[in-house]
């Protein structure tokens, strides 16, 4: 709080708040989006740290058929697969690749799909009408059904190129959004009056139509992530995901399939379970926090 003189008189002019106040201000409220941003900060920092400080991927990988579906106990902290394999270290491997991709997906499909929307929505014309065709285009066409196909026919896919595979199709839905959104905004007067006054076009839309969509895209971006977790998870359930070599969520899942170890070797696939339903959740409770956070300093101005 400032006081500045008026004559005789004092006024207090309050300080204007910035962004990072306003979403410390929304989390402290909402004890639950707090608890989740620190448990998934912590677990993602965790995940990394444990395995490319603690974990040997390749030492983990190899099959030990003495060790076939051990139980949870001293040698083996969460139990072994089928192959002798640690649990504990194929979940912090999985974890850890999960999340690398889904971020990864995330960021590129995002900066994509955030571009070429408030550049349809801005200028319209041609350049609207060819985007729109193109993402009519991947919207139509089964996505998931031609991500499987070129994760089959491309030969010895790594990491990267599976990445690649699944941002080609999943930049479409962010694009829509913003560009929907982006039409109205660029109907206002602030925008009028920045065209009047011959402002560049790219100056309008980065550094005055974007920011008032920030609650939109935080969201959008947040739903996105833990979007791409699931698809990246089902795909690998479905075994067209990662590498067999490379551990994944989705594989350890995968084999609930089997009734016998559904039943009985529940050790196998729910620690996965668990991870996965426990970070959904908490993405989401951050992610509605950011977004009221947004909005509350769009009111403030």
């Amino acid at each position: 709080m400032n006081t500045q003189t008026n004559g005789k008189e004092k006024v207090e002019v309050s300080a204007p708040v910035t962004g990072l106040q306003v979403v410390f201000r929304e989390f402290k409220k909402d004890k639950l989006a707090m608890f989740s941003l620190i448990a998934l900060i912590v677990v993602i920092v965790g995940v990394f740290i444990w395995a490319w400080r603690f974990i040997d991927q390749e030492t983990l990988m190899r099959v030990s058929l003495r060790d076939k579906y051990a139980p949870p106990g001293d040698k083996f902290f969460l139990g072994a697969d089928q192959g002798g394999k640690a649990i504990l270290g194929q979940l912090i491997i999985g974890a850890r690749n999960s999340i690398a991709i889904a971020i990864s997906i995330t960021i590129i499909t995002g900066i994509f799909g955030i571009v070429v929307g408030l550049i349809c929505g801005y200028f319209g014309g041609w350049i609207d009408n060819l985007f729109m065709r193109i993402i009519d285009f991947f919207i139509t066409i089964p996505s998931l059904m031609l991500i499987i196909v070129f994760v089959t026919i491309v030969p010895k896919y790594t990491i990267p190129v599976f990445i690649m595979i699944m941002s080609v199709f999943l930049w479409t839905p962010t694009a829509r959004l913003v560009r929907s959104k982006a039409l109205s905004e660029s109907r206002r007067d602030y925008v009028n009056a920045s065209k009047t006054l011959g402002t560049n076009g790219f100056v309008i839309i980065f550094k005055e139509i974007m920011p008032n969509l920030s609650s939109i895209l935080i969201v959008e971006m947040t739903l996105n992530f833990a979007g791409n977790v699931g698809i990246e998870t089902g795909l690998s359930y479905l075994g067209f995901g990662l590498p067999p070599s490379t551990p994944s969520l989705g594989t350890l899942i995968s084999y609930a399939s089997n009734p016998l170890v559904l039943q009985e070797k529940w050790w196998v696939w729910l620690p996965a379970s668990i991870f996965i339903l426990l970070m959904m959740l908490g993405i989401n409770y951050v992610g509605q926090a950011l977004r009221r956070s947004a909005d509350a300093k769009q009111r403030l101005g």
